[in-house]
C-alpha cells in the first residue's frame, strides 16, 4: 500500500510540474498544521479564468478554477483511496458553485503579478473562515457547458460525482442568454428512481459519520482549504501634480485564506471513510 501511495503521489507531483511552465505564480504556503504546500496559480486572460492547484500533505490534489465570464467556481478534489479498507485507488469529486467576481482579483490583474522572492513562505493576511455548502444536485458533466465550458474538461473523471446547488441555478439563470430549461436539464436531484423499480422515492439519508453500514448511502462532508489566494487589490495614496490633491494607485495585492465544507450525497459510506 505504501509503495502504491508513493507512486500516486509521484504521478500527481509530475502532473503538478507540467503546469509550471504556464504558471505566473509559485507560492509556498504554510497551512494550519505547519506544513509547507506549493500552490501554482495561473491566469488565462483570453478565457478570463484563473486556476489554482496544490497537493495536500495527505496526497489529495485540489484544483480551483474561477470562470469570471460565467460567474462559476469549480473546486475539484482527487482523493487517494485507502486500499487496506477496500477503497478504490482514488476518487474525484467536483463542486460547482456561483462565484462573485469581487472575491478574487481579475484574470488580467493576476497575469500582471510578479514575484520578487519566490522562495518566501507565505501566510494569508485575512482568514475568511469556513463556508458551508450543501450540494443538493448532481450535475451532468456531459451537459455542463450551459454552466461553463471548463467544467467538462476539469471534471471529466468525476462523471458521477460532480455537484452543484439549486441556489446556484437561481444565480446563473440571471445571466444574459441563460436558459432555465437547459440549466434544469443539466442537473438531477437526489430524489431518483432505483434501477430495479418504477417508483420514484425520496431518500432521507443520514450523515456518513452517523452510520456504520459501509454500503449505505449517506451525506458526506469534505473540508477543503485554500490557504493563500489574491482576493483583492491594494491602493495607496500618492500626491497629485499640484501637490494638494492625491491620487490612488495600485500598490499591491490583498491575500486571503478560505475553507470550504462541502456536504454532498455519497452513494455509500465506503467512499467517505474520512468522515467518521
Amino acid at each position: 500500500m505504501g509503495s502504491f501511495k508513493a507512486l500516486i503521489s509521484t504521478f500527481l507531483f509530475l502532473h503538478y510540474l507540467l503546469g509550471i511552465c504556464k504558471t505566473h505564480l509559485l507560492i509556498n504556503v504554510k497551512n494550519q498544521g505547519g506544513d509547507i504546500l506549493l500552490e501554482t496559480i495561473s491566469s488565462n486572460v483570453t478565457e478570463d479564468t484563473i486556476t489554482l492547484e496544490f497537493q495536500r500533505s495527505d496526497g489529495t490534489l485540489v484544483t480551483q478554477l474561477i470562470d469570471f465570464r460565467n460567474e462559476v467556481q469549480v473546486i475539484k478534489a482527487l482523493v487517494l483511496g485507502e486500499e487496506e479498507r477496500g477503497q478504490n485507488q482514488f476518487q474525484v469529486m467536483c463542486f460547482v458553485n456561483h462565484f462573485y467576481k469581487s472575491d478574487f482579483i481579475s484574470s488580467d490583474a493576476m497575469s500582471k503579478l510578479r514575484q520578487k522572492n519566490p522562495g518566501t513562505i507565505r501566510v494569508a493576511e485575512e482568514d475568511k473562515g469556513h463556508a458551508n455548502y450543501t450540494m443538493d444536485l448532481f450535475l451532468d458533466v456531459s451537459q455542463s457547458k450551459v454552466i461553463s465550458k471548463h467544467v467538462g474538461a476539469l471534471c471529466a473523471d468525476a462523471q458521477d460525482s460532480t455537484y452543484t446547488r439549486n441556489q446556484n441555478l437561481k444565480q446563473w439563470i440571471q445571466r444574459p442568454g441563460s436558459s432555465e430549461v437547459a440549466l434544469n436539464a443539466a442537473v438531477q436531484s437526489f430524489s431518483s428512481t432505483r434501477p430495479d423499480s418504477n417508483d420514484t422515492k425520496i431518500y432521507l439519508i443520514s450523515k456518513c459519520s452517523d452510520t456504520s453500514n459501509l454500503w449505505a448511502p449517506c451525506t458526506c462532508s469534505l473540508e477543503l482549504c485554500i490557504g493563500w489566494y489574491p482576493c483583492g487589490l491594494k491602493f495607496c495614496k500618492g500626491k497629485g501634480e499640484n501637490k494638494k490633491s492625491s491620487n490612488l494607485y495600485r500598490c499591491g495585492i490583498k491575500t486571503c485564506k478560505k475553507c470550504f465544507i462541502f456536504s454532498y450525497h455519497s452513494r455509500m459510506k465506503q467512499n467517505c471513510l474520512w468522515d467518521e
